[in-house]
C-alpha cells in the first residue's frame, strides 16, 4: 500500500512512531500529556481498510485484569498514560514499511522520556498496600473517644458585673480581715480578751463586770470568755471570774457553754473555793468529761490531793475514763511524800489497766523518776520496755533516768550495757549523764573509763560539780596516785568549792604517812 502522499503531506518531521499488527483494534487513539504546541500534528483517521481481519472477542470485549501479585511492589504506573479508545488521535507518525501485514511499531519518545517522572511516592504506595492489607491503623487508645462538653461561658453562668466568688482564702490575711465583721474579728482574739481581762480587774470593788461586758456582749460567742476567765484566775481574782461566769448564763446566745465552765471550775477548786457536792457518784455521772478533769487539775494544783483521790476514786468506780495527764499529774505529786507510795503503786498500775496508754516523752521520764526514787524499779524497766516497743527512740534524759534506776538497784552491768547503747548511737552527754556515768564507773572501780569521761565532760564544756571531785579524788585516794589526788584538789580550790571534812582528814592522813615513809 503507498502511503507516499501521506508524508508529503506534513510540513515537520514526526518523531513518534506507529506499528500496525493484526492484533491492534480498527481504531487507536494515543493521548499525548506533554504536548508541544510548536510542532504539527497531524490528525489520522484509521479506516477500516488497514486491518486484514476482525480481532477475537477476547481482545474486543476484554476482563477486567487481575490485581497483582506482588502487592508491595515499589513503583506504579498512574493511570491514564495508556492508550485509550477514541475516535481519533493526535500523533506523530512514522513509517517504516508499505506492506500492510508486515509489523509496524508506534511508540511516544516524549512518553518515555517522562515515565520516570510518573512514578508513584513512598507514601502514596503504603496507602495503596493497606487497601489490600486490611484496616488501617489508628492511634493507640480509645477508638470510641467521646468529645467533652464545652466549658461554660461566664455570661451563661452569672449576670455580667458580680465578682466571682473567691474559695479557700486565709481569714488572717490583713485583706480579708479588713472585709470581715467586727464580730468575727475580735470573738477569738487573744489580745482582745485579755483586754477584757484587764478592764475587769481595774473596775472598782463596787461595780459588777456587768459595766464591762454588757458593750461588747453582741459580738461575743460561745467559747470566747473562757480565756478571759483563765487570765482572771492567773491574777488571782476568782471572784471576778464567778461573775463573769454568772453574767454569761444569763446570756442565752453565750450559754451554755461547758468551755467557761471548766474554767471557771478549775480557778474555784484551785484557789479551795470550790465544795464537792454530798452525793459524788451522782455528780460523776452526770457531769461532762471536761468539767471532771478541770475539777481535778484544780485540785492538784492547789494541793487538794485528797480531794483530786476522791474524785479519781469516783471515776473509776462510774466507769468514767480520765486523761492519762490527770494520773501523771497525781502521781508526780503525791510521789514527792515518801509516805504516800501505796497511792502511788495504785495510780501506776490502773494506767497499766489501760489498754491504749498515751503518754509523752516528758510525762514518762517523770513517772521513772518518781519511780527510781522510791524505790520502784520493776516499775521503770516496764515503762521503759513499753516506750521501746511503743516506735519512740528514748532521749538522753530517759537514758540517764534508767541508768539511775539499775544503778541504784545495784545492777551495774546492765546499767554499763545502756552507756554502751548511748555511744552506739551517738547520743550526745549532758551534765546529768556525765555524772550518773562517773558514779557508775566509779562503784565498778574502773578508773580509766571514770577519767576518760571526766575529761570528756570538761572538753565539752561543762564544769564539774562537787560530788564528781569528790569521786574522782576518791578513785585516786584508793590506787594510790596521790599526785593526781593534788591536782584534782587544786582544781576544786580553783572552782571555788571546799573540801568537806571527811575527805580532809584522809589526805592528812596520807600525808602524814608519806612524811614518816621519807
Amino acid at each position: 500500500m503507498d502511503l507516499s502522499h501521506l508524508r508529503f503531506g506534513l510540513h515537520h518531521p514526526l518523531t513518534g512512531q506507529l506499528i500496525f499488527t493484526q492484533r491492534i483494534y480498527h481504531k487507536l487513539i494515543l493521548e499525548k500529556k506533554h504536548a508541544n504546541l510548536s510542532k504539527v500534528y497531524a490528525k489520522v483517521h484509521f479506516d477500516s481498510a488497514i486491518y486484514v481481519r476482525k480481532p477475537p472477542k477476547y481482545l474486543r470485549y476484554p476482563r477486567r485484569t487481575k490485581l497483582p501479585s506482588n502487592v508491595g511492589c515499589e513503583t506504579y504506573i498512574k493511570p491514564g498514560n495508556g492508550v485509550k479508545d477514541y475516535s481519533e488521535m493526535d500523533v506523530k507518525t512514522d513509517w517504516r514499511s508499505d506492506d500492510p501485514m508486515e509489523s509496524v511499531s508506534f511508540s511516544d519518545d516524549e512518553y518515555d522520556d517522562v515515565q520516570g517522572e510518573d512514578e508513584w511516592e513512598a507514601d502514596e504506595i503504603k496507602v495503596i498496600s493497606s487497601l489490600f492489607q486490611g484496616r488501617i491503623p489508628q492511634k493507640p487508645g480509645k477508638l470510641n473517644r467521646e468529645r467533652p462538653l464545652p466549658l461554660p461561658l461566664p455570661h451563661k453562668i452569672r449576670p455580667m458585673g458580680l465578682p466571682t466568688m473567691k474559695k479557700h482564702v486565709r481569714t488572717s490575711s490583713p485583706a480579708v480581715v479588713s472585709r470581715l465583721s467586727l464580730s468575727k474579728k475580735i470573738y477569738k482574739d487573744p489580745a482582745f480578751l485579755l483586754k477584757l481581762a484587764r478592764e475587769i480587774r481595774s473596775l472598782p470593788a463596787e461595780k459588777d463586770v456587768s459595766s464591762v461586758l454588757n458593750k461588747w456582749g453582741r459580738f461575743l460567742r460561745k467559747g470566747s470568755l473562757s480565756l478571759t476567765v483563765r487570765e482572771l484566775g492567773h491574777m488571782g481574782l476568782p471572784n471576778r471570774a464567778l461573775q463573769t461566769f454568772c453574767w454569761v448564763q444569763k446570756q442565752t446566745h453565750l450559754f451554755p457553754d461547758d468551755r467557761i465552765l471548766a474554767a471557771t471550775v478549775e480557778i474555784l477548786a484551785r484557789t479551795h473555793d470550790l465544795k464537792l457536792p454530798f452525793d459524788l457518784e451522782k455528780f460523776v455521772n452526770l457531769a461532762n468529761r471536761g468539767v471532771l478533769e478541770a475539777i481535778t487539775r484544780g485540785f492538784i494544783k492547789g494541793g487538794s490531793l485528797n480531794l483530786a483521790w476522791k474524785l479519781l476514786s469516783a471515776a473509776r468506780r462510774g466507769k468514767r475514763m480520765l486523761d492519762s495527764s490527770i494520773y501523771v499529774k497525781l502521781l508526780l505529786e503525791l510521789g514527792k511524800n515518801p509516805e504516800k507510795q501505796d497511792f502511788v503503786v495504785a495510780l501506776l498500775e490502773e494506767l497499766g489497766e489501760r489498754d491504749s496508754l498515751n503518754l509523752s516523752l516528758k510525762e514518762c521520764t517523770a513517772i521513772m523518776k518518781v519511780c527510781a526514787r522510791l524505790g520502784n524499779f520493776d516499775f521503770v524497766e516496764s515503762l521503759f520496755d513499753w516506750f521501746q516497743k511503743s516506735g519512740n527512740q528514748p532521749t538522753v534524759v530517759l537514758y540517764t533516768t534508767v541508768i539511775y534506776s539499775r544503778f541504784s538497784a545495784n545492777k551495774y552491768r546492765e546499767a554499763l550495757a545502756l552507756v554502751w547503747e548511748m555511744e552506739r548511737l551517738n547520743c550526745r552527754f549532758d551534765m546529768p549523764a556525765y555524772r550518773v556515768v562517773i558514779k557508775l564507773f566509779v562503784a565498778l572501780n574502773d578508773l580509766p573509763r571514770a577519767v576518760r569521761y571526766f575529761s570528756k565532760m570538761k572538753e565539752t564544756g561543762f564544769s564539774p560539780t562537787y560530788d564528781i571531785y569528790r569521786n574522782m579524788i576518791s578513785m585516786y585516794l584508793l590506787s594510790g596516785r596521790f599526785s593526781k589526788c593534788k591536782e584534782v584538789c587544786k582544781e576544786v580550790e580553783l572552782a571555788g568549792f571546799k573540801l568537806d571534812a571527811e575527805l580532809r582528814s584522809h589526805l592528812l592522813q596520807l600525808e602524814r604517812k608519806g612524811l614518816s615513809g621519807v
